[in-house]
């Protein structure tokens, strides 16, 4: 019988011991007990899960054996308490329990499969051979069982336990079994680590084995082996690699989050130690959260003497699972049935739901917001014989102070699974491509990715885009078209993935957009870099006595109530718009070759528009990504729909989309556009005549193409022929010029 002794401090600093006894062979009992007798009640009757998983462990088909603090619970509660206090102690003990267990449940023979297993069948014999005809003995009483061990014993939280944020964790945690939430900012190569080093001497030839706990160790030196002692020989040791026993082992940095932040301090750090199967688990940017036992940190010689009595921490990791940022669950959570989103698809109107469900309490935006949407679903990404097209969409929001960019920014960094948010004098180009450290576990020179890397196939929101240097505003080029990061620094010569969405908002160069200069003037950024956005979206805060109205009651609603106000519809909840953009996110459509001539043709007609208008305010930066660009939004409003083949309606609404993002840049204080509308429709369709008549359908898409209502159409067909000045015959198939 051992005891377990607690000091507890008093309120005038006096310790107090008290004595906790605990006997650990009757504790072992209780969890063969456990393993062997747990059951849930399945559809075919009693599920065995521990004993199930003991025989898998038996027959080397499985390596961790995870065990559930849920389980236990039912079973014994008083055991889980005592694992949750004293975890390092506890997984020994289970770990002794299950191969006390295993050779009940070993049902075959298994081969010898690893190195080992030959190594010590080897010595086994050697040693039988030397002891002659005795009984051979038990391997257990020659080896330590940290060799002989083929599983690992790991121990999941009860569902009960909230996790932690890093700062919460102190030293009261020490020893215990806790759970932390944070972001992942760097993680190491997984390395192997000595867990048993053996040695041979090279006198007599006996083995020693050395069962490592701690970073650090002292080799043996001189041999223990009785014949050494007996004859004096001073036999030397010398590790042998082969027989020695090594695990996988990675370090993690993980970071707190915004909103865990107290006013005015900086987030903090924590060290995670994985080891065996935990590793490989996360990389940067992930949110994960982390089950594991606080330690610290064992120093040995010189630094624990320049240590003194501080010690630092980290966690050793047991469970590491990767969670989403809306709602804090685990991300292989529960996805959309087949039948959810064929009833979400079937909705009246569900691509203009899902678009004011973005934000809802944003006034108005509605085609911004689709087109957020269709960034957050993103196209499809083409590999034609080595040669990469991205599929990713790039948005720029440039307006007005004040039409709530920033707020669209923050909000799409909240929904999107993996993001990064970010400002342009807050960062610099090394911040958002990648810097080279040092290592400190290995003191090597390494990569630490920045935000565009984080943010691998995911989102990157960088607001404040028109006041970066323009030296670190060069670095997101590359990652804009070529989706990599080449770096050549330091002796490191790579590329980095970035298959990254880039939403930039800025404000045009004089603080307003200033109407009497051209679109260039007002918008001051290199046409290089405007080109690899696929939608250029510029934003008027034009002066409307009824919109101001409207919005002004938008926003006092949203002030007092703190919800959107009451629309047609019921917005899409959260959890369920980022589990409905995941589904589509599978989809991989494909443009069919009907739609080429149409493609092809709109696109010529877009250029020659634009070459004709070179004075003009709307029509620039249209060259060959414009034509890509027009692809990308026609196959992500394909996946929105879930279909497996691009229509010629998505053609004609990212059509749409891409005319209706300089529509604020008409002058219509005169109502330009609400008036002078049908006049608008008229000198297109007088432009398709040929000579005399035009197709009614061919006019229609030009004009609904153009960024025009059906009804402004259906009210210019009206008044220019009560002016007879076309006909259109019964069955609407043909305009006639009189």
């Amino acid at each position: 019988r051992e005891e377990h002794w607690f000091s507890v401090v008093g309120v005038k600093g006096c310790r107090v011991a008290m004595a906790a006894p605990s006997d650990y062979q009757e504790e072992k009992e209780k969890i063969k007990t456990f393993l062997r007798e747990f059951y849930r009640d399945g559809q075919d009757g009693k599920e065995w899960t521990y004993a199930r998983q003991l025989t898998n462990l038996a027959h080397r088909e499985q390596i961790e054996l995870v065990i559930d603090l849920d389980d236990v619970m039912d079973h014994d509660p008083e055991l889980v308490e005592a694992i949750s206090n004293n975890t390092v102690r506890y997984a020994s003990l289970f770990a002794e329990a299950v191969s006390g267990l295993l050779p009940e449940y070993k049902q075959r023979e298994v081969m010898a499969r690893d190195s080992l297993d030959v190594y010590i069948e080897h010595r086994l014999l050697l040693h039988q051979q030397h002891r002659g005809e005795a009984a051979p003995r038990d391997p257990r009483n020659i080896y330590p069982l940290e060799l002989l061990r083929r599983f690992e014993v790991y121990f999941k939280q009860q569902s009960r336990c909230k996790p932690l944020s890093v700062r919460k964790v102190n030293a009261e945690s020490i020893g215990k079994l806790v759970s932390v939430r944070g972001i992942v900012t760097r993680s190491t190569e997984v390395k192997p680590v000595m867990s048993v080093a053996t040695y041979t001497c090279d006198q007599c030839g006996a083995e020693s084995y050395q069962p490592i706990a701690s970073p650090t160790f002292m080799p043996l030196v001189m041999c223990p082996s009785a014949e050494c002692q007996r004859n004096k020989s001073g036999g030397r040791l010398y590790l042998q690699t082969r027989g020695s026993k090594f695990m996988k082992y990675q370090e993690l940095k993980i970071q707190e989050l915004n909103d865990q932040v107290p006013v005015g301090s900086i987030p903090r750090s924590m060290t995670i130690i994985c080891r065996g199967e935990v590793t490989r688990q996360a990389t940067p940017g992930d949110h994960v959260q982390v089950t594991g036992v606080y330690l610290p940190l064992a120093r040995t010689g010189f630094r624990q003497i320049t240590q003194g009595l501080l010690s630092e921490t980290f966690m050793s990791a047991h469970r590491l699972v990767r969670v989403k940022k809306v709602d804090e669950e685990e991300e292989e959570g529960r996805e959309l049935t087949e039948d959810e989103i064929e009833a979400l698809a079937q909705q009246r109107d569900f691509y203009d739901k899902l678009a004011c469900s973005l934000a809802p309490e944003i006034y108005g935006h509605e085609d911004v917001k689709k087109a957020l949407l269709l960034l957050l679903v993103g196209g499809v990404d083409v590999n034609p014989h080595g040669m990469k097209i991205r599929g990713n969409i790039n948005v720029c929001l440039m307006g007005d102070p004040g039409v709530a960019k920033s707020q669209l920014l923050s909000y799409i960094d909240r929904i999107a699974p993996r993001s990064q948010y970010t400002t342009g004098r807050g960062s610099s180009g090394v911040g958002l491509t990648a810097a080279v450290m040092k290592d400190p576990v290995t003191g090597e020179m390494t990569l630490e990715g920045g935000a565009l890397v984080l943010a691998d196939q995911g989102v990157c929101c960088i607001d404040e885009f028109d006041k970066m240097m323009d030296g670190d505003r060069t670095a997101i080029h590359e990652v804009m078209e070529q989706q990599t990061i080449s770096i050549a620094k330091a002796g490191i010569m790579t590329t980095l993935n970035a298959r990254v969405s880039i939403l930039a908002a800025a404000n045009p160069a004089y603080g307003r957009y200033n109407i009497r200069k051209s679109a260039e003037s007002n918008i001051q950024l290199p046409a290089a870099l405007l080109s690899r956005f696929d939608l250029l979206w510029l934003i008027r805060d034009k002066c409307d006595s009824e919109n101001d109205l409207r919005l002004a009651q938008h926003v006092t609603y949203v002030h007092q109530h703190s919800v959107q106000p009451p629309a047609q519809f019921e917005p899409l909840d959260l959890r369920v718009m980022s589990r409905y953009i995941a589904s589509c996110k599978k989809k991989q459509p494909v443009i069919p070759e009907a739609l080429t001539e149409h493609i092809v043709s709109s696109y010529v007609d877009m250029r020659r528009e634009a070459r004709g208008n070179k004075g003009g305010m709307n029509q620039t930066f249209t060259s060959a990504r414009t034509l890509l660009a027009m692809l990308r939004l026609a196959t992500a409003l394909a996946r929105l729909r879930m279909a497996d083949v691009v229509e010629k309606e998505d053609v004609n609404e990212a059509m749409r989309l891409m005319e209706m993002s300089k529509q604020s840049l008409y002058d219509d204080e005169q109502g330009e556009r609400g008036v002078r509308a049908v006049d608008a429709i008229y000198a297109i369709v007088r432009e398709m005549a040929d000579p005399d008549t035009v197709r009614f359908d061919e006019a229609r898409q030009r004009i609904l193409a153009k960024g025009f209502t059906p009804n402004q159409f259906e009210e210019c067909l009206e008044e220019y022929e009560r002016l007879n000045i076309w006909h259109i015959n019964q069955s609407r198939t043909r305009i006639t010029f009189v």
